[in-house]
């Protein structure tokens, strides 16, 4: 059974008037890669900082790794790396200087901390880099180096916030490989807070939709979207057209949209099936593509057209604000 290493229950968060975080529910498994997805100002960061222990709940519970972080935020900071949006360094000073400074920091002794920093530099990609200040980072190589920064003294945990800010597209994708490749190889527990539906999609194992407050839903991208577009994760689009020489064999004209239909609506995982303009449209639970491209042909019908469609987060993120809550 999965181990949940952040606990949230009830968690709130107000600030006079102002609701923050609105009993927040929420369980992250050990090992998992986790995406909190909303807009700016949904409350992400505030429950990023209540996980923290840098502020207090207003009511509610949060455990990480076992441990009340308001009553011991010590003890969770000993075991969880944090990176900001916006990660300062001493630019004076060479990435290497900046890492041994917070291994320091961290009571690591001297020789380890230089083995570690130098083992880090070189797995986020600034070992050739790692004697030049900081001040003349890009800021892609700044995240790199705040990814070594929060991993310097062996977490459990990294919580990231919006960390692919003001990277080009290019080092966006880097980056977040290199956070699945350090998940996988640390066995950590990664939360990624971000508005960019695209990159959380294509690095996270489950998200929640954060909004105004309020997780709306939480799950895998499969489970969010049979949930919320009512079974039909999948929408399949068909072109058919009767093959002449089948239809002289059988001495009569098919009525292909009738009998298609019949077909369609007895293969398992197709829940709708509409007939439009020339084209089958289907509503289905799984991706049965192959499944219906052979039994049309099967039929002695020629297939013209097939096109798959997964609803996606995007998808899944809009709906939500077109009235499609749970």
């Amino acid at each position: 059974m999965s181990q949940n290493i952040i606990e949230l229950v009830n968690l709130t968060k107000r600030y006079g008037s102002l609701t923050a975080v609105d009993h927040l529910n929420l369980g992250i498994q050990k090992g998992e890669i986790f995406g909190l997805l909303g807009p700016n100002g949904a409350g992400k960061s505030t429950s990023i900082l209540m996980m923290l222990g840098l502020t207090e709940p207003t009511s509610g519970s949060v455990k990480v790794c076992g441990i009340d972080s308001t009553k011991e935020p010590l003890e969770v900071k000993k075991r969880v790396g944090y990176l900001p949006d916006n990660l300062g360094f001493y630019e004076n000073w060479s990435g290497v200087d900046n890492l041994l400074y917070i291994a320091r920091l961290n009571r690591i002794p001297e020789t380890e901390g230089k083995r570690r920093a130098e083992e880090l530099l070189e797995k986020v990609g600034l070992g050739d880099v790692k004697e030049k200040k900081t001040g003349k980072y890009s800021r892609g190589m700044r995240q790199r180096l705040g990814l070594a920064d929060v991993l310097i003294k062996n977490p459990q945990i990294i919580i990231l916030d919006e960390p692919t800010l003001g990277i080009d597209p290019s080092g966006v994708r880097e980056f977040l490989e290199l956070i699945v490749q350090l998940s996988k190889q640390e066995g950590l527990t990664v939360l990624l807070s971000s508005h960019h539906l695209h990159q959380v999609q294509q690095v996270c194992d489950r998200v929640g939709i954060f909004v105004e407050g309020k997780l709306l839903a939480e799950g895998n991208i499969h489970t969010l979207s049979q949930k919320l577009f009512r079974g039909e994760a999948f929408a399949v689009e068909i072109g058919v057209e009767t093959k002449q020489d089948t239809a002289k064999k059988i001495n009569k004209k098919r009525n292909f949209p009738e009998e298609l239909e019949t077909i369609f609506q007895k293969i398992e995982g197709i829940n709708t099936v509409q007939y439009q303009d020339g084209m089958f449209h289907l509503g289905c639970s799984l991706d049965i593509t192959s499944t219906v491209a052979r039994a049309v042909m099967q039929e002695g019908f020629a297939l013209t057209h097939l096109s798959k469609k997964e609803y996606g987060l995007d998808d899944i993120y809009h709906r939500y604000f077109k009235g499609g809550k749970l």
